[in-house]
């Protein structure tokens, strides 16, 4: 197995620290991927214990390998993250003092042609990050309404020409069912005007993104994610959030935002000690990675990371 460092690892584990360094802590990976944080993590803290839940269940087993030595501090749950509050009540754990979300495709997922994640290359439009369940990327192709796939687009994947690209695939499916990504990749190509066509890289992207988040129901879960997150850090537990596109990243500094902030009229002079925060912002805006790790692994460039601390019951 192709053993990766995985994005922002330093910095991410100094926000998480003074939480995961405590006696007997546990730290959630909500997505544990290929175990690239959860290695470090447990290499790291050797008295950590680690939860670590991914609805893949090849990133499952691949994790497994690569965890093995440190036997029973580490638990695997094939889980989507929105499935949190459930794992943790499963396990007998009322609160952890660490969280971390890696949200996005997989490194694994990217290269891997079978799951059609990459556009780059020909593969079934699968797209599901858990194989063994739910709708696929061609199930949205094929049955959708123009306008449903317009509103995907255009939501999921900011793209200005969403209406043009989703009559393009009714129209297109009514000769043949869409089955592999190429077919789907030439025909956004064709939609899209050619000026736009010679800027930004391949014009397929934002389809493919939008795609991905649709089969994947990636927005719901991290509504739903998020808070329950929130709710289960212990005092001066720490969660961590890593996203890749704007939806996630908006999403995280909205709540993080509402979260820290004193529900109290503005101008008040003194907020009552009632009244103050449960939770205190750890960093000043999003946080990106540096060039040295962009040089390293150009696939960290959209990354955004922000963390917070519970500091009151």
């Amino acid at each position: 197995m192709s053993i990766h460092v995985p994005v922002m690892r330093e910095r991410v584990f100094t926000l998480l620290a003074p939480a995961i360094s405590a006696p007997d802590a546990i730290l959630v990976d909500a997505t544990l991927g290929l175990g690239g944080h959860a290695e470090f993590a447990l290499t790291e803290y050797p008295q950590l214990r680690l939860v670590g839940l991914d609805r893949d269940t090849d990133a499952l087993e691949k994790s497994r390998e690569r965890l093995a030595p440190f036997g029973d501090r580490v638990t695997f749950v094939h889980a989507v993250y929105d499935e949190l509050p459930e794992v943790l009540a499963g396990l007998g754990l009322s609160a952890v003092q660490g969280l971390l979300f890696d949200l996005g495709v997989s490194s694994m997922q990217l290269d891997e042609r079978d799951r059609g994640f990459s556009y780059s290359q020909d593969a079934p439009l699968d797209m599901r990050m858990d194989q063994s369940r739910g709708i696929t990327a061609a199930d949205v192709v094929n049955t959708y309404s123009a306008g449903q796939l317009a509103d995907i687009l255009r939501e999921y994947g900011d793209e200005k020409f969403a209406m043009r690209i989703a009559r393009r695939i009714v129209a297109a499916r009514e000769d043949v069912p869409f089955t592999n990504s190429t077919r789907l990749v030439d025909l956004v190509r064709e939609a899209i005007p050619a000026a736009t066509r010679r800027t930004g890289g391949n014009p397929a992207k934002r389809t493919f993104q939008a795609l991905r988040i649709e089969v994947n129901g990636e927005l719901d879960a991290l509504r739903a994610a998020i808070p329950a997150a929130i709710e289960a850090l212990a005092v001066n537990g720490r969660l961590v959030v890593m996203s890749y596109q704007s939806l996630e990243d908006r999403f995280v500094k909205q709540v993080f935002v509402d979260q820290t902030t004193a529900k109290v009229p503005h101008g008040m002079p003194v907020i009552p000690a009632d009244h103050q925060p449960k939770l205190r912002l750890l960093t000043r805006g999003a946080e990106t990675p540096s060039e040295q790790e962009l040089e390293e692994n150009p696939r960290s460039a959209s990354v955004r990371v922000r963390a917070i601390e519970r500091v009151a019951a």
